[in-house]
């Protein structure tokens, strides 16, 4: 770990009560940023801050909704109040489907897996876009997913989201390039996060249909792993990439 590879840049980290969230506004800190973390949950924010103590580290929270514009706009402008930009935006927050194939994924589901998988991270964009291009920098970091790589490590409405928000990040990299602003995105396999409180499988049929590429799964990744990765990608030592699309499964979409 670079104690000063993001010294005093300043970062915006969804889903930072959990998982690859938490691990990422943690290890940007202990890189000397200064980090907003923001989730929806709140007790998961309760916990996340009591790690983050424990470790010696400095990371503001604030309860928020990806998919509420007064959510993004208000930490977005927190932000910017205190400290007059945004570096980095590491787009974090995501839900899956429960498995449900596409025969039975039901309006609510679909609905809000992509409104917190595709939406959520177009609202962050559209409102940091201008702020990094005034300042002629940043690195925009988007969480995707194996399933964005294949059709067959989940539900119909996260392998939908997932490979959307993967012509995102291409979209956003090779339009504002010119702006000095990087887009990368991230696609990991199975991680040990609370992601699993919306993957039970609420198809028997759905998820049977998924058994030979669930059989070839790699092992699970610890957060920290992921957010290694998406710290080097925020970085200076990551200036020529942009537009990159990184598996992070232990070989599992290479087979």
């Amino acid at each position: 770990m670079d104690t000063t590879r993001h010294t005093d840049r300043v970062v915006l980290v969804t889903g930072a009560a959990y998982g690859i969230g938490r691990a990422a506004a943690l290890r940007f800190a202990r890189e000397g940023a200064i980090v907003l973390g923001m989730d929806v949950n709140e007790d998961g924010l309760v916990l996340a801050a009591d790690e983050f103590a424990a470790a010696g580290v400095e990371v503001t929270l604030r309860k928020g909704d990806v998919t509420d514009l007064t959510d993004v706009d208000g930490a977005i402008d927190a932000l910017v109040a205190a400290h007059g930009r945004i570096d980095v935006l590491a787009n974090v927050a995501g839900i899956m489907d429960f498995f449900l194939p596409a025969h039975e994924v039901d309006d609510e589901t679909w609905a809000r897996v992509l409104a917190v998988n595709v939406t959520g991270p177009m609202l962050l964009c559209r409102r940091v876009l201008p702020l990094m291009m005034s300042q002629k920098s940043g690195s925009i970091v988007n969480i995707s997913s194996a399933g964005g790589l294949r059709g067959g490590a989940a539900g119909c409405a996260y392998t939908t989201s997932k490979h959307a928000l993967i012509g995102y990040t291409r979209s956003v990299a090779w339009t504002y390039q010119s702006e000095g602003i990087r887009c990368n995105v991230v696609c990991p396999g199975g991680v040990a996060t609370n992601i699993a409180t919306t993957s039970y499988p609420k198809s028997q049929w759905g998820l049977e249909q998924l058994a030979r590429i669930h059989a070839s799964g790699t092992r699970m990744a610890q957060p920290d792993e992921i957010a290694t990765l998406i710290s080097w990608l925020a970085s200076d030592e990551a200036s020529n990439v942009t537009g990159a699309v990184i598996a992070a499964d232990s070989g599992w979409t290479a087979g």
